[in-house]
């Protein structure tokens, strides 16, 4: 039993934590009622609508969490791999080329401050107000981190690296991919996870371009009609799947990154 819990304490301590939250959360609202049910419902009441949504209910927002779910996935995941797929070339290529850099990282420079909602209005007048329009706000949310990562990684590498590889004849395409890849790789992965979590951060807003399904569009409408217990199943649901993406990152991150070791 010892050798259990020394093996598990770290576990122990985030699942006390989780249910040090849920047992406050139950004082103050099902036992002392010190916050009205309108505000903050109860856990219980919570647990209940997010079986009833689970399990194919489409009150109030016209759709089950299924359904919700699999919409919101298709446009936070295409917009976070189009992102990806050209901002960690990108960032790779401006720290590697001393021109592409001096060409390319203005503009980037202008561009990144710009959060990716203000972008919304563009996305209406060259996209319309479907599908391509919300996948291109997730874009930019996705593609700056990845890009920020992916330059940062490849300016860190080690110089020595480099010149002991030229000193065995490397060319310059066996430097970037056999050195400086590689030993940016844990940046770059920090890049894609940071990336994750801006396409889910700009989710919400997506959804809210004349949307009909997606998680976004779920608590917007529970909002609408008053019903908390709606925006909090919608809100864990986000953090529930976003964690679970940022740990498959993790795991390919670990099994990736030590066979580039």
């Amino acid at each position: 039993m010892k050798g259990f819990f020394e093996k598990n304490k770290y576990r122990l301590i985030s699942l006390c934590s989780v249910a040090g939250v849920l047992l406050i959360w139950e004082l103050v609202t099902d036992v002392f009622h010190l916050i009205s049910p309108m505000m903050l419902p109860t856990p219980g009441k919570v647990l209940e609508t997010f079986i009833y949504k689970l399990t194919g209910g489409v009150n109030p927002d016209g759709g089950s969490l299924l359904q919700h779910i699999v919409s919101s996935m298709k446009i936070s995941l295409g917009g976070y791999f189009v992102g990806v797929l050209i901002g960690v070339p990108l960032g790779i290529s401006m720290a590697w080329s001393r021109k592409f850099e001096l060409f390319a990282k203005p503009l980037f420079d202008v561009i990144r401050p710009i959060p990716a909602l203000a972008w919304i209005p563009l996305m209406i007048l060259w996209l319309g107000i479907g599908y391509e329009s919300k996948v291109g706000i997730i874009f930019f949310a996705a593609f700056i981190s990845a890009t920020i990562n992916s330059y940062a990684g490849i300016k860190q590498t080690n110089k020595v690296h480099l010149w002991v590889a030229k000193t065995f004849g490397a060319s310059n395409r066996q430097l970037l991919f056999k050195v400086a890849i590689p030993t940016a790789m844990p940046m770059i992965f920090t890049g894609l996870r940071l990336a994750l979590g801006s396409s889910w951060v700009a989710l919400v807003a997506a959804e809210l371009l004349a949307a009909t399904k997606g998680l976004g569009y779920m608590i917007q409408v529970s909002r609408m009609l008053g019903r908390p217990d709606v925006i909090i199943v919608g809100m864990v649901t986000i953090g529930i799947i976003g964690y679970l993406l940022s740990s498959i990152l993790e795991k390919l991150q670990k099994k990736f990154v030590r066979r580039t070791k």
